[in-house]
């Protein structure tokens, strides 16, 4: 494997979930202060794309429902975003900020394959954490990697984009 590092990955894919906003829906994002892990997150949507190859790992697209709805929208250009909408837009998305990812590092890695989007809602959670009960589902993940919290400058749209890798 070369010598690419995991922070040349993670501003990768930071560029890339900026690049896509702006390309897909000329929305401007701004990077927020990265967490060096993956760890609970609030979300009521979540997409995650499997990475395999000499690098194996996972990229994790999270939101809320309001924003889901609003990228749903400007995405797919339609008036009203229904689940089937929403879940069809952050698969989407989750897939395109993966792709950058294959399509940069290819040529140093050899085989990159992506697997198909998973989309999810929950909560997700650390594994080291205990489950709320009095919540509803969650979903484990491995805590080691990156979270790296994304939003316009007026708000209205907050995701978070995990690497783990």
């Amino acid at each position: 494997m070369s010598g690419i590092s995991f922070e040349e990955i993670m501003f990768t894919i930071m560029s890339a979930t900026q690049d896509t906003f702006k390309s897909y829906m000329n929305i401007d994002l701004l990077a927020g202060k990265v967490e060096k892990k993956v760890g609970a997150v609030d979300s009521d949507v979540t997409g995650i794309v499997g990475v395999a190859g000499d690098r194996v790992g996972y990229i994790i697209f999270a939101t809320d429902k309001k924003t889901a709805q609003c990228v749903a929208k400007e995405l797919l250009m339609v008036d009203e975003a229904d689940d089937e909408c929403i879940r069809d837009a952050v698969g989407e998305l989750a897939n395109n900020i993966a792709g950058v990812f294959k399509t940069k590092y290819h040529e140093q890695y050899g085989s990159v394959a992506l697997g198909l989007p998973l989309v999810v809602s929950g909560q997700l959670r650390a594994i080291s954490e205990p489950p709320d009960l009095n919540e509803g589902t969650s979903i484990n993940v491995q805590c080691k990697g990156v979270t790296i919290p994304f939003t316009t400058a007026n708000g209205a749209i907050n995701i978070k984009v995990m690497v783990y890798m």
